[in-house]
């Protein structure tokens, strides 16, 4: 479905002058993705980015093993970095873009991502704040597997996912947030466990409440 002007409006709350906001109505696509919806993964050339407006994405790039480890969520108003320089560059994707929370978006067609930047600069001063985030990301991240134990990156998992959803009950198994922190489904059961002692969550079978 095409977006109207005056949606994009209020929905990008003010982020893009309005001439560009005219090209987006014109060749953008509003649409809606259901949780567990694959936007893109390893491999598959990337024919739209999205702007989110809404929801959640899970960004994830898989090892040589099939294993994914987690790299970001993307939340509102939010672009994938990885699939930006994807498009510039003619690449194949290198990561999967799973959906969280069913997602509200703005798909952009490839070929206007980098013709914008010179055109548009609003739309320059974007991809530079979404690249900026992306390496803030990069490097807590860093911070996190390097300077901190694993009941730390736990804790810090669990808050991102709870900020990402706005919520504080989480659907997910032991096991995918084993896979997202690179490590054994044993090892976050019990980690959970030693928190759920301590009041700060509340296990339930694929469910997590956050407590604090």
């Amino acid at each position: 479905m095409k977006p109207t002007v005056d949606f994009l409006q209020a929905t990008l709350k003010g982020q893009f002058e309005y001439a560009l906001l005219q090209e987006l109505a014109e060749v953008g696509q509003h649409k809606v993705a259901p949780v567990g919806t694959y936007l893109i993964r390893p491999g598959e050339f990337i024919r739209s980015v999205p702007i989110i407006i809404s929801g959640s994405v899970k960004i994830m790039r898989p090892d040589r093993d099939g294993r994914e480890a987690l790299l970001y969520y993307l939340g509102d108003l939010d672009a994938c970095a990885i699939s930006l320089t994807c498009c510039m560059g003619s690449k194949p994707s290198e990561v999967t873009a799973v959906v969280e929370e069913e997602t509200e978006f703005i798909a952009i067609p490839v070929a206007n991502v980098d013709s914008w930047m010179c055109q548009y600069s609003s739309w320059k001063q974007f991809v530079f704040q979404t690249y900026q985030k992306r390496f803030d990301n990069l490097l807590a991240t860093i911070d996190e597997v390097i300077f901190h134990k694993l009941d730390d990156r736990l804790t810090t998992y669990l808050q991102k996912k709870t900020q990402s959803c706005q919520c504080t009950v989480l659907s997910i198994t032991h096991e995918e947030i084993a896979q997202d922190l690179a490590t054994s489904r044993e090892v976050i059961s019990r980690l959970l466990k030693q928190f759920e002692k301590a009041g700060q969550v509340k296990l339930m079978r694929n469910k997590i409440t956050v407590l604090t």
